[in-house]
């Protein structure tokens, strides 16, 4: 009787210490379980908003969606976490296309403007240090010609000179070398020949002296006006504004008076949009026509490109350089340059193909009865087509028109 009772015993604490092992593993397995579950919350709207507590969108001011993801780690880079599920797969039966093996080349439109060349502008300054007695220029923009009055310049030093260089010749006229040197600095003063030669007729001395333009263009104001010549290229007006130099004002020895900008010489600045700045070479034929008459064109070729990137219109500047002799071309005209691009070799798909979500570009591949979103690498554009580096192949099916499906599905997930 003890033995059956000890064996009973015995079957009994096995099967209260089985028991108490079956239930820890079992909260165990729920703990752990529940360990691999994470909380996020994301925006309907905007899927690439993540945040581990509730709140609002930032972009929208939804509320956000709470998420749970289970047996997964959480990139907070990657949208796959975050966009609506749909097995990756859309069952339907769409319109196909398939991506192309071709060499592409395209004409390039790119909308320009007609400014200055600061390369061939001209300062005029002042020789020798004095007062304005008279102003003849007095505008911005005005145009002056090669050899016109600009102004005269009162110099008690000059003046000086003057009496030097007729002293010389009236009392040492033999010593030709100290006269020679005289007159040298008469003219580095800002004398001309024939002023020169009527101070050695005359014998009078004149404290006061025209300045004459030594080339012609338009008066771009002096320099506390305008620091540099590209101020006034981006602002190309055509109204009269006074010059901040007057008459009565002294001006000192090598200050600039005025800054003459050539038109005769123009550049025409071009704007090329991102995605075809690989296209664009220097050199390259360039035709252009103007808003004055769209029909008539001339020729030209690039002769810069500016590596700077405009983040304001997203845009890079090619320059080209124009003979405004002969084309007459006013400043601020509006241009159109059409560039024939080099052929290209690629795969290409249509744009319509292919729907950007985010960071992301995708296409939807035909598998079966459906369509699959993989995600492409693209390159250059042209026309209506993308070029394909990554992500297909040529024999490969894809939907013509990947916004429908998107559209019909909402949210996307890739692959």
């Amino acid at each position: 009787m003890n033995k059956y009772l000890k064996y009973s015993l015995l079957v009994i604490v096995i099967s209260i210490f089985g028991f108490t092992a079956y239930f820890y593993t079992i909260k165990s397995e729920n703990h752990s379980e529940s360990s691999v579950q994470k909380e996020v919350y994301t925006c309907s709207m905007h899927p690439q908003i993540i945040k581990d507590k509730p709140g609002s969108c930032p972009i929208c001011g939804m509320t956000l969606v709470k998420k749970v993801i289970k047996n997964q780690v959480i990139d907070s880079k990657s949208i796959e976490d975050l966009l609506k599920p749909t097995d990756n797969y859309i069952v339907g039966n769409y319109q196909t296309t398939i991506a192309k093996d071709t060499t592409l080349s395209a004409a390039i439109n790119l909308p320009g403007l007609v400014t200055y060349d600061p390369n061939s502008s001209v300062n005029v300054a002042a020789r020798i240090s004095g007062k304005i007695e008279r102003m003849y220029v007095n505008y911005k923009f005005q145009k002056v010609n090669k050899g016109q009055k600009l102004f005269d310049l009162y110099s008690p030093e000059l003046l000086t000179e003057q009496q030097n260089f007729i002293y010389l010749i009236s009392n040492d006229a033999e010593n030709t070398s100290i006269i020679k040197a005289s007159k040298q600095k008469l003219l580095l003063y800002g004398m001309t020949s024939n002023q020169i030669n009527s101070l050695a007729s005359t014998k009078k001395a004149n404290p006061v002296i025209s300045i004459y333009s030594p080339a012609s263009g338009i008066v771009s104001g002096t320099e506390s006006m305008s620091n540099n010549v590209n101020a006034t290229m981006q602002n190309p007006s055509s109204t009269t504004e006074n010059l901040s130099v007057k008459e009565g004002d002294y001006i000192k020895k090598n200050q600039v008076v005025f800054k003459l900008l050539n038109t005769d010489k123009v550049w025409g600045i071009f704007n090329v949009i991102q995605g075809y700045n690989s296209l664009i070479k220097t050199n390259q034929p360039i035709r252009i026509t103007t808003e004055l008459d769209e029909n008539e064109t001339f020729n030209a070729q690039i002769n810069f490109i500016e590596t700077q990137f405009n983040p304001a219109d997203k845009t890079n500047r090619i320059r080209v350089y124009l003979n405004n002799n002969t084309l007459k071309l006013p400043i601020g005209l509006r241009l159109q340059g059409v560039v024939k691009t080099n052929p290209t070799k690629g795969i290409w798909i249509q744009k319509q193909a292919m729907v950007s979500i985010g960071t992301k570009k995708i296409v939807f591949l035909k598998m079966g009865n459906g369509f699959k979103a993989t995600a492409v690498k693209t390159g250059i554009e042209i026309n209506d087509f993308v070029q394909i580096i990554d992500g297909i192949l040529v024999q490969d099916t894809i939907a013509e028109n990947g916004h429908y499906l998107i559209d019909s599905e909402s949210f996307i997930k890739t692959e």
